[in-house]
């Protein structure tokens, strides 16, 4: 499936579509599952929860929600986990760095928009060896809102210097795809991500779905090289 146009620039969710960071992602919370004598899950079972950030992991890890008054505590607390060792086991998804140098080949400008906070994405981003690379580094707390708000797209693509009209935004969750059409931005839904358990990724209403970053490559017109 292709898109139909030829973008001036295409952005990436970070967690669950640019990268793996289930591993690092669910560390924290077995650590801290560990402390309080539990069994470590197996990283298929927070896998899911691993788009939600730490309010979906403590949840499914500890089973405390975001309401509790013991939350906040195990927040930080999974953080700061998280902050010292989060790009341990991180890696860019099979294929997609095939897909970042057609991109670089074609000219087009990429980058990431997610709603990690910007210190994390930044850090990330340079440990794969893409950050000096992109357009674009946008995280949950750089503008005054986060996604499913359009503001953070929309700041991408003026850091960018492009149409958000003629951008593509790929994501392993709703909300990307909600952000995405909000920005007036054409939409991909990674279903190889993260995607939650919500709803099925064939039922975001995006413009293209995938199964492997791969097929982005024919999705967007590129030259494989």
């Amino acid at each position: 499936m292709m898109l139909g146009f030829v973008p001036q620039a295409v952005f990436f969710d970070l967690d669950g579509t640019l990268a793996d960071t289930a591993e690092d992602l669910a560390a924290p919370v077995n650590a801290m599952r560990a402390e309080r004598g539990l069994e470590p899950l197996p990283l298929a079972q927070l896998r899911p929860y691993a788009s939600m950030g730490a309010r979906g992991l403590i949840l499914r890890g500890l089973g405390v929600e975001r309401e509790a008054p013991e939350f906040e505590a195990l927040r930080l607390d999974f953080l700061q986990r998280y902050e010292q060792a989060m790009c341990v086991r991180t890696r860019l998804f099979e294929g997609m760095a095939q897909v970042l140098e057609a991109l670089d080949t074609a000219g087009m400008r990429w980058g990431v928009v997610s709603n990690k906070v910007e210190r994390y994405v930044r850090p990330i981003m340079e440990s794969l060896g893409v950050l000096e690379r992109s357009a674009a580094a946008v995280g949950g707390d750089t503008t005054a809102f986060a996604k499913p708000h359009p503001q953070p797209l929309l700041h991408a693509a003026r850091i960018a210097s492009v149409d958000p009209r003629r951008c593509v935004y790929i994501g392993d969750d709703l909300r990307d795809v909600e952000a995405g059409r909000a920005a007036g931005m054409a939409t991909v839904a990674a279903a190889y991500g993260f995607c939650g358990d919500a709803s099925p990724p064939h039922t975001w209403g995006a413009d293209a779905l995938i199964e492997r970053p791969i097929e982005l490559i024919s999705v967007l017109a590129l030259n494989a090289g």
